[in-house]
């Protein structure tokens, strides 16, 4: 096997280890988080696909759709292990209840959910259930596999553009990606979305992409002066709930 080859697979690999719970052996060789990201498009379309299915079944058994769409949120949940759920409400607390910089970052490492968490979580939640609820069968394994990949596409450029926020934590620890991963991983959200969805819906779906996180991006560096890992998380829950309600609102 070549070494160009086992990279990518050794990326795949900590990818899926890292967004997923799945039992994955870890590798005996030294693992490159910050190159890993490039496949977090992939691993994400994987779990779209997963919970497409889960959708698609609790349907065909003849469950009402805000149901279905209930327990696949939660199918999504477990595994994941709500990785970018923990960020968000992180992050709503953090930027909502701080005063400064400093407090704004021990609040977000604060392990305890405040008021602004709860209420980013429960909108986020309401809206993706709604939007999924909503999506026509013929939609649900293709919108779900574009969402989940678009959302985690621009990640790796936030970790390029923004400096991190912290002078420890995760996203010191995981290095810096460099351009050709941030652009890479981009590339794989752009082309898997342009596959699932209608050309105009996909094309809506990156423009709305590219703001939330462009949004997102500026709240980060105003609140903390750049990005911490749950930001970026943030940022992915952002992005899936706004891709998934204008699927909704465009293919129901």
């Amino acid at each position: 096997m070549s070494h160009n080859m086992k990279d990518w697979l050794d990326d795949l690999r900590l990818a899926i280890m890292f967004l997923t719970r799945l039992p994955i052996p870890h590798s005996d060789g030294v693992v490159n988080f910050q190159r890993a990201m490039r496949v977090f498009p992939l691993v994400a379309a994987g779990i779209g696909l997963v919970m497409g299915l889960v959708q698609l079944g609790l349907l065909r058994l003849g469950l009402p759709a805000l149901a279905a769409a209930a327990l696949t949120l939660g199918a999504s949940a477990l595994l994941t292990g709500a990785l970018h759920e923990d960020g968000l409400g992180d992050t709503a607390d953090g930027f909502g209840g701080g005063r400064d910089t400093a407090a704004k970052l021990e609040i977000m490492r604060d392990s305890r959910i405040g008021t602004y968490g709860t209420l980013a979580l429960m909108v986020s939640f309401a809206a993706k259930l709604a939007a999924l609820a909503a999506l026509p069968p013929a939609f649900v394994i293709p919108g779900l596999v574009a969402t989940h990949a678009l959302a985690r596409s621009p990640l790796p450029a936030m970790a390029v553009l923004l400096p991190p926020a912290r002078s420890d934590g995760l996203s010191v620890t995981a290095g810096t990606p460099d351009q050709a991963t941030a652009i890479t991983a981009a590339a794989f959200g752009f082309v898997i979305t342009l596959i699932c969805l209608p050309w105009s819906a996909a094309f809506a779906a990156i423009v709305a992409t590219i703001l939330a996180a462009a949004g997102m991006g500026w709240l980060a560096r105003r609140h903390v002066g750049g990005y911490t890992g749950d930001v970026l998380g943030g940022t992915e829950q952002v992005c899936e709930t706004l891709i998934l309600l204008l699927l909704a609102a465009r293919l129901s």
